[in-house]
């Protein structure tokens, strides 16, 4: 399977941010940096990159808010232990148009909805994405658009390179019509994807990232 979609972040929840990040700071041999609260979702997250424009997002409760009235995204409030839950590709075309045709082909990213965040220097950052419930298990991605924001990978800590992202299901050639109709088209120079789409009993995800500590499974 060649899909061009890039793989903007990929999003590591957990129940525990601080010993999650330890965990990972042992395991690349770098550690992630904060990024800021989420205001209003009850949620921090800390950050690592992943090579250009790519990065891992670790994302917990935030002890310095009060629990919201609802539940906190990427279901942090049931989880046991880190998993990898959801994947977010920021495409070439205008989200309203990968909105249309996700839903034509089949899948809802959810609508589309600002978003912010203040980092720990005081500047805001501002985009905008695709929000609702995660497609299959996290098998298909949402969607950013980070307008004139600077992206986050700017200045990041460079943790390791991504070097594979699996998608399981056990209906991977829906899936594969699926990312299909949301891919960009290939542009000449562009290299293989690193996207592998696998058959599988259940919906799941996992990644491999080469560290200076060797490779690394994420899943």
């Amino acid at each position: 399977m060649s899909k061009h979609l890039h793989i903007d972040h990929l999003v590591y929840a957990t129940p525990d941010l601080a010993g999650t990040v330890a965990d990972i700071e042992a395991r690349f041999g770098v550690a992630p940096q904060p990024g800021g609260a989420h205001v209003g979702l009850g949620t921090f997250n800390a950050l690592l990159g992943l090579g250009e424009r790519t990065y891992l997002e670790i994302v917990g409760p935030d002890p310095a808010q009060p629990a919201p009235d609802f539940p906190r995204p990427f279901g942090v409030d049931t989880l046991e232990r880190a998993t990898l839950v959801a994947w977010c590709a920021a495409p070439r075309r205008p989200l309203p148009e990968i909105v249309i045709a996700a839903r034509e082909a089949g899948f809802d990213p959810g609508d589309i909805l600002p978003m912010s965040r203040q980092r720990l220097d005081g500047v805001l950052i501002e985009w905008t994405l695709t929000l609702g419930a995660l497609p299959e298990n996290g098998v298909l991605p949402f969607f950013i658009d980070w307008g004139r924001t600077e992206h986050p990978t700017h200045g990041l800590q460079v943790g390791g390179t991504l070097v594979r992202l699996d998608l399981h299901h056990p209906q991977p050639r829906s899936i594969d019509m699926m990312l299909s109709a949301v891919s960009d088209e290939s542009v000449l120079g562009d290299e293989e994807s690193m996207i592998s789409l696998n058959y599988a009993d259940h919906a799941a995800i996992n990644v491999e990232i080469l560290t200076a500590n060797g490779p690394v499974i994420l899943s």
